[in-house]
């Protein structure tokens, strides 16, 4: 195995990709985790060893190919019944929920692959993977600065990591302010995860470029092929969204059912990382004010801060793209996620063998009740 396909440090970022801290004087400063790879070093060993006496291929995987193709297809499908041939409620209404739910697929699968570098050892191929999430209504530029580097790598750090930060909205982390009406978020924070999928196509992209920041962090707003890519994305993703359909709708139709796809798309996309990261389980933990050193070497960090949930479902695997094997993922995002059941059982052994707290909710009802007393906890008064 190749050794950028498997545990990434904090040394691995370099150059433009460097993280850096805010936007003032300290802006130069990086936050740095502490040393001490002990853990790093024995589970990249044992994974590279299982590898390599199984024979499996990291990328370019035929199991992941034929997934593209199911998934592509049924989103084709979908959309066309829907725009084509559905004529009343009771036949439109559905085709766009299963539409909502296929578009989370590219998301989960295809393009998230694809971004980290784990679908194909073909850059070229990587880039199409990606390109995908352009298609369904975001930017992968974006993506690649507010997921691909930010958040894995500094997963649940307050100010570091743009995937927690909900505003005013919401609290999420024990560091961030709490304003009284996050007393109820609780109850009140569902249905805006679907509504996050609107504010998502409809102003964080425009606003992230022509600010330069993503949640207070600095990017290279995009140029050249990036700049095409993203203009080209939008105008592709608003004329299937809207162009074609109103030539043979009404706007109100077409608004309605936009409503509906874009909000069962948000409440997938949004649960399954909270599954996964705002949890009772997962650590928030925050760099030294003086050092900005983080208190865990990379590798315990990544464990920590992530929770693993259903396992052993192999329905689950296989429709959240290997998220559901979060702790997995963040340890070896170049690896294609259909080999994380295969890891997991070697990253766990090994996490218990140092001493580092690894979680697993066993079914989708724990994960999903985890969440919510952590959301009362975060909303609840000091």
């Amino acid at each position: 195995m190749n050794r950028n396909d498997g545990i990434r440090d904090d040394r691995a970022l370099r150059g433009r990709d460097r993280p850096t801290v805010g936007n003032g004087p300290d802006a130069a400063r990086r936050v740095r985790f502490s040393g001490g790879n002990d853990f790093q070093a024995a589970l990249q060993r044992r994974v590279d060893e299982f590898l390599g006496h199984t024979g499996i291929r990291t990328r370019d995987c035929p199991q992941m190919y034929v997934k593209t193709g199911v998934i592509l297809l049924s989103f084709a499908v979908l959309y066309a019944l829907l725009v084509f041939v559905a004529s009343a409620w009771y036949t439109a209404l559905p085709l766009a929920v299963m539409l909502g739910l296929v578009t989370a697929e590219i998301g989960f699968n295809i393009m998230h692959d694809g971004g980290h570098g784990a679908y194909s050892a073909r850059p070229w191929i990587n880039r199409l993977m990606v390109m995908s999430l352009d298609m369904i209504g975001a930017s992968s530029y974006l993506w690649r600065w507010k997921h691909g580097i930010f958040h894995h790598t500094y997963p649940n750090v307050t100010g570091q990591d743009p995937d927690i930060e909900l505003g005013v909205l919401g609290r999420l982390a024990p560091q961030q302010p709490r304003r009284m009406h996050h007393r109820w978020q609780q109850w009140y924070i569902w249905p805006l995860y679907g509504v996050l999928g609107l504010k998502w196509h409809a102003f964080d992209d425009f606003h992230d470029v022509l600010i330069g920041h993503i949640a207070g962090r600095r990017f290279p707003r995009p140029r050249g092929r990036d700049l095409a890519v993203f203009v080209g994305g939008k105008i592709l993703f608003f004329g299937l969204v809207f162009g074609l359909p109103l030539l043979l709708h009404p706007l109100w139709v077409v608004a309605v059912l936009y409503g509906v796809w874009v909000f069962v798309l948000g409440m997938a996309l949004s649960v399954v990382f909270q599954l996964a990261h705002c949890v009772e389980e997962a650590e928030f933990p925050l760099p030294n004010a003086e050092t900005l050193r983080l208190e865990r070497p990379w590798a315990v960090h990544q464990v920590e801060t992530a929770v693993d949930f259903l396992r052993t479902s192999r329905v689950a695997c296989w429709l959240l793209g290997g998220l559901n094997f979060q702790i997995e993922h963040h340890l070896f995002p170049r690896i294609c996620h259909v080999h994380y059941p295969a890891l997991a059982k070697l990253v766990e052994d090994t996490s218990r063998e140092f001493g580092v707290r690894y979680h697993v909710h066993r079914s989708i009802w724990a994960a999903l009740a985890s969440h919510f007393r952590w959301l009362r906890a975060m909303g609840a008064p000091a």
